[in-house]
């Protein structure tokens, strides 16, 4: 079994904490890329925790997902 870091925002941009929350509250687009990012993160946590079952190569194209999103909400926080 792997050990799983915790990628959630709050952990990953913790400068933020305020603008993740205002942002969510106030933008609609960033409250459902960040909603898709949280459930891409918490697939990919339970895929290593052997919780489910997948194929590398999905494994590998859902932490691409997240990157992205997760890149593109950092865009955003910077923004606000």
């Amino acid at each position: 079994m792997y050990s799983t870091e915790h990628h959630d925002l709050h952990h990953e941009f913790p400068e933020f904490k305020e603008k993740i929350h205002a942002l969510k509250l106030s933008n609609p687009h960033f409250e459902r890329m960040f909603e898709e990012y949280h459930k891409v993160d918490k697939e990919i946590r339970r895929i290593l925790q052997e919780i489910e079952k997948a194929s590398d190569v999905y494994l590998e194209n859902l932490k691409k997902t997240r990157l992205h999103l997760k890149d593109e909400l950092y865009v955003m926080l910077q923004a606000a």
